[in-house]
């Protein structure tokens, strides 16, 4: 198998909270007004991402991945997830304030679902002034105190909002009460998983006059109700990886690039970059492929010497 790094088709999603921002700040090629999500690597039953570049454009990830484990995944998250690409990437565009949500842990999400949990992070890509987001609780609660709230329509009173400039981090674990605010572009590394349990969407109506379904009960259980601290802090070194996140799911690290550095991979694991801001070269084989701002590329475990040049902010994702 000939190896090179892969991009792969956006996978574009209307939301009711959607605008143009992938378009005019990302370059994704939308074609609607409400354009909230592009996924960007998914092996998501029924959205699964198509090969765009290169000898094997037009080709599933699962079919590679079938093909070739080992090669594209990397032999330690082989061991562990067998032939399952384990996270999704996304940028996602608010033009209105998400709804109010939380996702369950592996073992909630396994029982009633057969899926991982949805442990993520947020990159802020752009923030208008004043853009929020709601993180958790204001002090520590329980499901009694958040149904009276929910109940009176008062929720947001006792949730956590805190402003966002871009360039934040926020790293949310299942149970973690959340929503992106207007006014925001976010990058989003997750678990593969698209469950999410909506508990209040400010009595919005789509087209049609419904309101979205909401999942209270099913939701209860899988709240952590305590106050949590999901801001990261990390450093901006150029031309090194700064971890930003590094749990048992997926390591992320911020690569501010000026110039040129070289690459040494073990063949352990995959690994992603999604570009943030700026654009940059990848040069391995002696063939060079160019990325700008809004490009997401999986580079295969077996491909592990490379050089990065440019000038670029970039996540370098892959699991530990």
């Amino acid at each position: 198998m000939k190896l090179y790094p892969l991009q792969f088709e956006p996978i574009l999603k209307e939301r009711i909270w959607g605008g143009q921002k992938l378009k005019t700040i990302l370059n994704k090629p939308i074609i609607s007004d409400i354009t909230g999500e592009s996924w960007e690597l998914s092996t998501v039953e029924g959205d699964v991402s198509i090969v765009a570049n290169g000898e094997y454009k037009g080709k599933s990830l699962t079919e590679l991945i079938d093909d070739n484990p080992n090669e594209i995944l990397g032999t330690k998250v082989y061991e562990r997830f067998g032939k399952q690409f384990p996270l999704l990437f996304k940028y996602l565009d608010a033009r209105e304030d998400l709804s109010i949500q939380v996702h369950p842990n592996d073992e909630l999400a396994k029982e009633r679902h057969n899926s991982f949990g949805k442990t993520e992070m947020w990159y802020v890509m752009q923030a208008d002034k004043e853009a929020r987001i709601i993180v958790g609780f204001k002090e520590n609660s329980n499901a009694n105190d958040y149904l009276e709230n929910l109940k009176n329509k008062t929720l947001l009173s006792i949730l956590d909002s805190v402003k966002v400039e871009e360039g934040d981090v926020f790293f949310l674990e299942t149970g973690t009460v959340h929503a992106i605010g207007a006014g925001l572009v976010i990058a989003e590394i997750q678990q593969t998983s698209d469950i999410t349990y909506r508990l209040y969407d400010f009595d919005r109506v789509d087209a049609a006059g419904n309101q979205r379904e909401l999942h209270v009960d099913l939701a209860l259980d899988a709240i952590n109700y305590n106050k949590v601290d999901t801001h990261q802090k990390y450093d901006r070194k150029p031309n090194q990886s700064n971890t930003v996140v590094d749990c048992p799911y997926f390591t992320t690290n911020f690569l501010p690039l000026d110039g040129e550095i070289s690459v040494d991979k073990t063949g352990n694991t995959f690994t992603a970059y999604m570009c943030v801001d700026g654009s940059f070269e990848l040069e391995c084989e002696g063939t060079k492929f160019e990325y700008i701002k809004g490009d997401t590329v999986l580079i295969p475990a077996a491909l592990k010497t490379f050089i990065l040049s440019g000038k670029a902010s970039i996540l370098e994702i892959y699991i530990s």
